[in-house]
């Protein structure tokens, strides 16, 4: 049997907070018997956008996340709420606006806080998928029509098949490791799981510092090369999804006109700043310098001190 999923393209969100305002006015002050109770003026979204800002300036990326109810296959409110919430053919939870009237208690059983508490009816309220409108014919809810860089997309598959384009197109649910089976998937979700290391590369070219295009970067990690890339026309380089475990990696960088290299502790983006190319011959006379001479250590144990072998003047 065919069922509702809802994919959502996480590069494509800006923040507009079109979808969010889209569900409060469908439900602030109306009433849709067995489907859902008003929604109050004032309160929580059951459709809420999460931000993420990574890495510092200039290379900083921000990711926004649309979260609302998932309608897990195995919802852990259900389990909880007894038939105060039900689960439709068509894969779309619904919490009973009658039979959870008071039931506040149901708000904390969702692991994704998807559950919003209306103080003014008394009922806890979710994302219903629209339900009220597809049951009208319409073919998405109103999150993916008022969206403008379409980030919703609603579709109808059976179990199977909705694996089979999981699988092809690389979809992933929210916090997979709590099991519950969801039916909003996300594209693109590593742009908020994961992390990146980046990095600017220069040189000292005729007494000026110039931005070095197309020198080979690597990343490696335990002596193990994990990527290569050459950074471009303003000398950046990007590495990405990395796994924010604090894990130690390098960076290498060669170029005709020398080379550097950076460690750093990955648990958030990192951004490297500026990694100035050195020479080897440079770096060997830079080693010299502050290097002492041998004859300069040897001069300063010998002053004075007398001979171990007993060679001092009668």
């Amino acid at each position: 049997m065919s069922k509702w999923n809802l994919i959502i393209n996480v590069g494509r969100c800006e923040n507009c907070h079109n979808c969010v305002i889209a569900d409060r006015d469908e439900h602030v002050g109306n009433d849709f018997p067995g489907y859902a109770a008003p929604a109050a003026a004032v309160g929580d979204s059951p459709i809420r956008i999460l931000r993420r800002a990574q890495g510092s300036a200039p290379m900083v990326e921000t990711t926004y996340l649309p979260v609302m109810c998932n309608h897990c296959d195995d919802a852990p409110c259900m389990r909880h709420a007894g038939d105060a919430i039900r689960k439709r053919d068509d894969g779309v939870v619904i919490i009973d606006p009658v039979k959870s009237r008071g039931r506040k208690d149901i708000v904390g059983s969702c692991p994704y806080g998807a559950i919003v508490w209306n103080d003014e009816q008394q009922v806890p309220q979710t994302w219903i998928f629209d339900a009220h409108l597809l049951d009208q014919g319409w073919q998405q809810p109103r999150c993916q029509q008022v969206c403008p860089t379409d980030v919703f997309e609603a579709v109808k598959l059976d179990d199977a098949a909705m694996e089979r384009m999981a699988f092809a197109e690389g979809l992933k649910v929210h916090k997979p490791e709590l099991a519950t089976k969801p039916r909003v998937w996300y594209r693109g979700l590593e742009r908020w799981e994961t992390c990146f290391v980046g990095g600017s590369v220069s040189a000292d070219i005729a007494a000026t510092v110039e931005c070095i295009e197309g020198a080979d970067v690597t990343l490696s990690q335990g002596g193990k090369v994990l990527a290569r890339t050459v950074t471009d026309g303003f000398g950046d380089f990007r590495f990405d999804n990395l796994a924010g475990d604090g894990g130690t990696y390098r960076v290498e960088v060669s170029h005709a006109h020398g080379s550097a290299w950076r460690d750093c502790v990955l648990c958030e983006s990192v951004y490297l700043g500026e990694l100035r190319l050195t020479r080897l011959e440079e770096t060997k006379e830079e080693t010299a310098k502050a290097r002492p001479s041998i004859a300069h250590l040897v001069d300063g144990a010998g002053g004075g001190a007398p001979d171990s072998r007993g060679g001092a003047d009668a």
